[in-house]
């Protein structure tokens, strides 16, 4: 079973009420369960990973109304386009120890530009932009856990 294969049990599993899934195929076991934390067990011949991932969101039964916010600061974030991940893993700013980061804030970007990698099951995935623009901001540390999805840059687009 391959990676996006897990993506896809697990975006399954996140949008129905199913409990436990337990599938076994000739390269492995893989068991998805959702409780309290959602905790994603694969089991291959040659390792065992455990990842968590965030817990799926839960509809209200009676939410409250949303107190106004005070804005910390105005910002410009109305056209900026989010980078996320595509996968889960470990995020990376370098290619590797020694090389420069492939994209910090001002990174004038285009799509086919690898903006970071991240390594998933001991692969270790480029990740290329799909826009053209100027990154303004950088959401995750370097040697950081992300999650399928979750935001990695914002970039202003061109």
């Amino acid at each position: 079973m391959d990676l996006k294969q897990i993506h896809e049990l697990i975006k399954i599993i996140n949008k129905s009420n199913i409990g436990e899934i337990s599938i076994e195929d000739k390269d492995g076991k893989v068991t998805i369960k959702q409780k309290e934390e959602q905790v994603v067990t694969v089991a291959a011949p040659a390792h065992h990973q455990v990842i968590t991932t965030a817990p799926a969101p839960q509809p209200a039964a009676n939410p409250a109304p949303a107190a106004p916010a005070a804005p910390a600061a105005p910002a410009k974030t109305d056209n900026l386009i989010t980078i996320k991940s595509p996968m889960i893993g470990t995020f990376y700013r370098r290619s590797s120890p020694d090389k420069p980061v492939l994209a910090d804030v001002g990174t004038e970007i285009t799509p086919g530009k690898v903006v970071c990698i991240i390594e998933a099951m001991k692969l270790f995935n480029e990740i290329e932009s799909e826009i053209s623009g100027t990154i303004v901001k950088v959401l995750v540390d370097d040697a950081s856990p992300v999650e399928y999805d979750q935001p990695l840059f914002l970039v202003e687009p061109a």
